[in-house]
């Protein structure tokens, strides 16, 4: 599943920089397929890190317990 979705998710990037190349992205429909083919890039790359997330290939940040703060000096 993680090879598919690396796939899906680089196959719509070749579109954008096709589109760029050909110059369609200065109309109205190379602007909506570059937007579409964005998004459907965005949604396989994220399955995928979950993927890689889910497998141990990317470990997950564990945010660190905030530093304790120095007590006030006492007064005498």
């Amino acid at each position: 599943m993680l090879a598919i979705s690396l796939v899906l998710g680089i196959l719509p990037l070749l579109g954008v920089v096709w589109t760029l190349m050909n110059g369609m992205i200065t109309t109205v429909d190379g602007l909506f397929m570059s937007l579409i083919l964005l998004t459907l890039s965005g949604v396989f790359l994220l399955n995928a890190y979950w993927e890689m997330c889910d497998c141990g290939m990317i470990k997950k940040k564990i945010a660190a317990a905030p530093a304790a703060k120095p007590a006030p000096p006492k007064a005498s």
